[in-house]
């Protein structure tokens, strides 16, 4: 576990299941369907029950499909978190895909924001089965946590959960190197 300090909000970079954490709220990497099938979003359905996807699936009835880059919430279900971000990354190599990135990101920060929540934790969104490498997700994810940071008044904690070690060793590359250039 690393930690990075930007005025008040701590970041927390860890290895570790998403599912498992005490948190108001966990950023589930989705699909614009807010089908949670396969990945992380598979296994908070599982772990957190059914009422996420049938609350995911009212909620594309409602308001249709989540664009690239912007987020909706649910509930968490069983699990120790309040509430399910679902940010919607690109595939790697789409048109605009690092702003996109940026903007599903940034959007989840702002919703915690907006919700009042003073945890939030994000996975490498876009990493898995979208095919974004990691040192680019990590860069752009650094860049958008450090900006945030400076407008950030409820949000205290930001924890970064990643699975499996390679994710981690890039991750914690990256985010000592450009924390450094920060200083």
């Amino acid at each position: 576990m690393k930690e990075y300090k930007f005025k008040n909000l701590t970041i927390l970079l860890i290895q570790g299941d998403i599912t498992e954490l005490k948190v108001d709220a966990i950023v589930n990497a989705a699909n614009s369907y807010l089908k949670h099938g396969g990945g992380v979003a598979g296994a908070i359905v599982r772990k957190g029950g059914r009422i996420i996807q049938e609350e995911s699936d009212r909620y594309v009835r409602e308001h249709g499909t989540v664009p690239t880059g912007s987020v909706a919430v649910t509930t968490a279900g069983k699990l120790k978190a309040k509430y399910i971000i679902h940010a919607v990354g690109p595939i790697y190599g789409d048109e605009n895909g690092d702003e996109k990135l940026a903007s599903a990101i940034r959007s989840s920060l702002e919703k915690a924001e907006e919700l009042g929540l003073e945890s939030i934790a994000l996975p490498a969104i876009s990493t898995g089965i979208y095919g974004y490498p990691y040192d680019r997700c990590a860069s752009i994810m650094f860049n958008e946590i450090m900006k945030f940071s400076k407008r950030a008044s409820s949000l205290k904690k930001v924890i970064v959960c990643l699975y499996g070690d390679e994710a981690y060793d890039v991750f914690e590359k990256i985010f000592d190197s450009s924390y450094k250039e920060t200083k």
